[in-house]
C-alpha cells in the first residue's frame, strides 16, 4: 500500500522517530543515499511562490540521485482543465513521488485518493508538515529529545504551523502550549486529534489566551508570521489583535535560561519577532531552514521504501 504525508498525524510515534533518526544519518553523510538514482523524477508542484521549500526539495532530490521536475500551476492544467486526481494518473506513469505546495488540503486527498506513488504535503492552508519535521529534528539537535519537552507558539493559533505543531508535537510526546487571541483559535477538530494523540505518548496539549502564562518556564519558543498569503488586506487588524503576542526579549527571558527560539521564515521583522531575538544567541533558526533538507530527504527515503 502506498504511503503519503499529508498530514503530521500520518505518522505515528515510532514513524516519525525513524525520519528523524534517518535524517540525522543522511545530514551526517549527505550523498550516502541514492534511492532515485536512474535517474528517477519526483514531480513539485506549487500552487503557491517558496523560497525554502523549493530549494530543500530540488536540492534534496537532486543529492538523492533523482531530477526534481518543478511545476508551476500557472503554467500546467492542474486547479484548471485537470482535476488532481487526473493529474495524479498522469504523473504516476513517469514519476517516483509527487510533491504539492497548494491551498486547500482537499487537493492533495483527492491526488493521494488515485495515484500508486508517495504524495507529499509541502504546504497547504491546514497544515505543514515537512516544516514540523525540520524543526523536530532542530529541537533533538539542540536538546536531545523531544518527549517531555514543553514548547510554546505565540500568535495566529488558526495558523497551519499550529495545527502541524499540534499534531506532530503530540506524536513526538511534547507539552504543546499554543497561545493566542480568542478570534484566532486554532480548530477544534485539530486540537481534539491531538489530544487524542497525547493520550497515547505521554504528551499534552493546552491552548492559552495570555501569552506570559503560555511561555514562563518552557523550552522551545515558536512564532510564525501574523500576515500569510493571501491575508495582506488584514495586516492593519492583525497587527492590532496579535501584537501582545510578539516574541521579544522580555518574553523569552520568561521561558527557560537555554530555550531555543524557532521561526519557519519568512520572518516580519518587528511584527511577530524582534530583531534582537531572530539574531540572538537562543535563536535556531538558520539551523531550522537547512534542516528542511534533510528532513525531506529523509522522508522521501522513507516513503519509497515501504
Amino acid at each position: 500500500m502506498t504511503r503519503h504525508f499529508l498530514r503530521d498525524d500520518d505518522l505515528t510515534q515510532a514513524e516519525q522517530t525513524a525520519i528523524l533518526d534517518l535524517a540525522e544519518q543522511i545530514k551526517a553523510d549527505r550523498w550516502g543515499r541514492k534511492p532515485l538514482a536512474g535517474p528517477q523524477t519526483v514531480a513539485v508542484i506549487f500552487d503557491k511562490s517558496s523560497t525554502r521549500t523549493r530549494v530543500s526539495f530540488a536540492v534534496g532530490i537532486a543529492d538523492l540521485g533523482g531530477v526534481p521536475l518543478i511545476i508551476s500551476t500557472a503554467n500546467s492544467q492542474l486547479g484548471g482543465k485537470e482535476t488532481a486526481s487526473d493529474t495524479a494518473r498522469v504523473l504516476e506513469r513517469q514519476v517516483a513521488a509527487i510533491v504539492w505546495r497548494t491551498y486547500a488540503q482537499s487537493g492533495l486527498v483527492e491526488m493521494a485518493a488515485d495515484t500508486t506513488v508517495p504524495v507529499i504535503n509541502a504546504l497547504s492552508d491546514e497544515f505543514h508538515p515537512c516544516q514540523l519535521l525540520a524543526d523536530l529534528l532542530t529541537i533533538r539537535e539542540h536538546k536531545g529529545t523531544l518527549a517531555g519537552l514543553t514548547l510554546a507558539f505565540l500568535g495566529d493559533g488558526a495558523d497551519n504551523m499550529v495545527h502541524s505543531y499540534l499534531l506532530a508535537g503530540a506524536t513526538a510526546g511534547m507539552h504543546v502550549r499554543i497561545a493566542c487571541p480568542a478570534d484566532y483559535m486554532p480548530d477544534e477538530r485539530i486540537v481534539s486529534d491531538a489530544d487524542a494523540i497525547a493520550v497515547q505518548t505521554g504528551g499534552s496539549v493546552t491552548i492559552y489566551t495570555d501569552p506570559l502564562e503560555a511561555v514562563a518556564g518552557v523550552d522551545v519558543v515558536v512564532t510564525d508570521t501574523w500576515v500569510s498569503m493571501g491575508k495582506e488586506e488584514e495586516k492593519a487588524a492583525r497587527v492590532a489583535s496579535l501584537s501582545p503576542y510578539k516574541v521579544d526579549a522580555d518574553m523569552m527571558a520568561l521561558a527557560k535560561p537555554d530555550a531555543i527560539f524557532l521561526h519557519c521564515l519568512p520572518a516580519d521583522r518587528g511584527y511577530e519577532v524582534t530583531g534582537e531575538v531572530i539574531d540572538g544567541p537562543q535563536s535556531v533558526i538558520w539551523d531550522e531552514a537547512e534542516n528542511r533538507l534533510h528532513a525531506q530527504k529523509a522522508l522521501l527515503v522513507w516513503l519509497l521504501e515501504q
